[in-house]
């Protein structure tokens, strides 16, 4: 008997991974009373200095309404600090604090345990070489330039 389609669909199988890192990612970002999106502001931040939440929101790919409410628990927790912009006073600016380096930091090493379960059975070669493949699919798809996300 010959094995199932199913089983050598890459749709399926990308699918089955993605929950398997998703679920882990989880676990791992609420050992630190974190979640992804808080991770994604946090990142973003370091990576690109302050930022609008209009421009939180196209880099990090989530919605306006939704990252409200991830910049208020980050504000509360003095991760981050918004501020009203001095060039457009309708606009507030994020800024990552200490705290919050100092909170990515810990998720960067919590994210990385994840990836080394997740990836345990793929040599370092072949970890590259997954991260380049699902760049192109992402890419090709239009959803992520390397800097934004787009819904």
């Amino acid at each position: 008997m010959s094995e199932s389609t199913l089983s050598r669909r890459p749709t399926r199988l990308l699918s089955l991974a993605a929950m398997h890192a998703d679920r882990r990612v989880n676990e791992g970002l609420a050992t630190a009373d974190a979640r992804k999106w808080h991770y994604a502001v946090l990142s973003t931040l370091e990576q690109f200095g302050p930022a609008s939440q209009a421009e939180l929101s196209q880099r990090t790919g989530i919605y306006r309404s939704d990252l409200v409410a991830v910049i208020n628990e980050l504000t509360e927790r003095g991760q981050v600090d918004r501020s009203p912009n001095p060039a457009d006073r309708r606009q507030n600016v994020i800024t990552l604090t200490e705290a919050g380096h100092r909170q990515l930091l810990a998720l960067d090493e919590l994210l990385a345990a994840a990836e080394r379960d997740v990836l345990a059975p793929l040599t370092d070669a072949e970890r590259e070489q997954l991260v380049d493949l699902l760049t192109r699919l992402v890419r090709h798809h239009g959803s992520w330039d390397g800097n934004t996300l787009r819904k």
